[in-house]
């Protein structure tokens, strides 16, 4: 298939920039079906975690919650990166790693 240089505009910033034949190209063989929304510097931006979204993989900017907590193996207080509710046991970091391995959820 042959392809031209389009003009998209970024949903980000609002500047129009190249879709290149090389780029719609290379997305085809990879099997990308949808045109980029964001210019080569917001996409950028927004891989480095200075985007306005907050989802996907992209870095995490803010601090995680920590919650206080009792290791119901060694009895030694912790934090979790989460409410504990008290129906299920919470460990510390060390009894956690000696836990086996479980298959699904609880």
């Amino acid at each position: 298939m042959s392809y031209q240089d389009r003009n998209l505009t970024c949903q980000e910033c609002g500047k129009q920039f190249v879709y290149s034949a090389d780029d719609q190209s290379f997305h085809a063989l990879k099997g990308y079906t949808n045109e980029p929304k964001r210019c080569p510097s917001c996409r950028q931006a927004r891989r480095e975690g200075s985007g306005s979204s907050s989802r996907g993989s992209y870095p995490r900017t803010e601090q995680r919650e920590m919650f206080p907590a009792v290791c119901a193996s060694c009895g030694k207080e912790t934090t979790v990166p989460f409410r504990p509710k008290g129906d299920r046991p919470v460990y510390c970091s060390d009894c956690f790693r000696r836990q086996p391995a479980r298959s699904g959820r609880y």
